[in-house]
């Protein structure tokens, strides 16, 4: 049973990633109700045949304090979708500050791109600007939504208007 199920709220707002025995057992208490399933697949036990489900939907709604996305250099770099934000390298990546920590510059989503080395190095303790580089994209803070995609991977087309990504 090798698989993904997108979990909503009772507003049908993201919540998580589980699996697909969890979801079924979910459902199977009446704690969540099927919202999509798979078209064609079926989890079978020896007198029942289930959908294989792709979206459910808890009955009750559960509180969640604000998510925010916790500032790491992992999570730099998989924002930044491993790639140097000056050259598109992948190789040696390491962490820039946009604006140089020794003129005030603070660690926070806006000032951190991923870089490679040898960019990190020209850069050195200028701004791009100074140095003649430009930044593939601005740096931003990123929703718990786009690292729910990056878990799976290949995402559900049924997934999408849930996610906000159509």
């Amino acid at each position: 049973m090798n698989g993904h199920v997108l979990v909503l709220n009772r507003d049908y707002s993201a919540l998580s990633i589980c699996s697909v025995q969890r979801a079924i057992v979910l459902v199977h208490l009446q704690k969540a109700e099927m919202v999509e399933a798979q078209p064609g697949r079926f989890v079978r036990s020896t007198s029942v045949r289930h959908p294989w489900p792709s979206i459910v939907r808890l009955n009750l709604y559960v509180r969640v304090p604000y998510r925010r996305t916790l500032l790491s250099r992992k999570n730099v770099l998989r924002r930044d979708q491993l790639r140097c934000q000056y050259c598109a390298s992948r190789d040696r990546l390491t962490i820039d500050h946009v604006l140089p920590k020794s003129r005030g510059g603070k660690d926070t989503w806006e000032n951190l791109v991923a870089a490679c080395v040898p960019c990190n190095n020209r850069k050195g303790n200028r701004t791009p600007d100074e140095a003649g580089m430009t930044l593939a994209r601005k740096p931003f803070r990123p929703s718990y939504v786009m690292f729910i995609r990056d878990f799976v991977g290949q995402m559900e087309e049924t997934w999408k208007p849930y996610l906000f990504l159509s």
